[in-house]
């Protein structure tokens, strides 16, 4: 059937990930450096991924494809439910992790409120997964992270920063600290914030590229 679907330019991809984790039907992986539509029947042509692209390598195409199978996605998005993803370093909390490591060289960095990890049941399918991970609670620390951050991003080559936070505004520390960070990085690095609600529900995202 002729549909409308995404068309990745693995040109100008540079392999982030932010499509693949903003793409909650699991349609994208990330192969090789790049990003590719590999689950045809699993995309739903709405391009929630399109926005979270830095590099604008995603528009929509229509063509050939497979219907989008809802059953499947269901399917799918049941059984990775039930799967957990390893940590890929120690320690994770802030306060704690190392300046330099060679874990963090090329990693996608996801700095995260303790709390979240709790608050939303995907915490390891969504965000663990294929990232180096630090967790922190600003309120509960009472410290500022953001010396600590800037060190981690001017010492290491971080390809990217996603933070996960609680819509709490407590919570609002976490964002200041990473942003405070990529300033004083002196760093282009893409960054992506993800709110988590109370009730564990996924309230949305929002990234930038913009050279702090």
């Amino acid at each position: 059937m002729i549909r409308k679907i995404i068309q990745i330019n693995e040109e100008k991809c540079n392999g982030c990930g932010l499509c693949a984790n903003a793409c909650h039907e699991g349609a994208i992986d990330i192969i090789d450096g790049k990003a590719k539509l590999v689950r045809e029947h699993f995309c739903d042509g709405l391009g929630d991924c399109l926005p979270e692209c830095p590099t604008g390598a995603i528009t929509f195409v229509e063509r050939e494809a497979p219907e989008y199978d809802e059953a499947a996605v269901a399917r799918a998005k049941q059984e990775k439910l039930q799967e957990s993803e390893l940590l890929r370093n120690w320690p994770v909390q802030i306060k704690l992790a190392p300046v330099q490591a060679p874990y963090f060289d090329g990693a996608n960095l996801l700095i995260a409120a303790d709390c979240s990890a709790y608050a939303y049941a995907s915490f390891h399918k969504d965000f663990v997964k294929g990232r180096v991970t630090l967790i922190g609670c600003p309120k509960l620390d009472v410290i500022d992270y953001s010396e600590k951050l800037t060190q981690i991003l001017q010492n290491n080559s971080i390809a990217s920063v996603t933070v996960v936070r609680m819509e709490v505004p407590c919570c609002g520390g976490i964002e200041y600290a990473v942003n405070r960070a990529l300033q004083n990085s002196g760093k282009f690095i893409p960054r992506q914030v993800i709110t988590i609600g109370i009730k564990g529900e996924r309230k949305g995202g929002r990234a930038d590229v913009q050279e702090y």
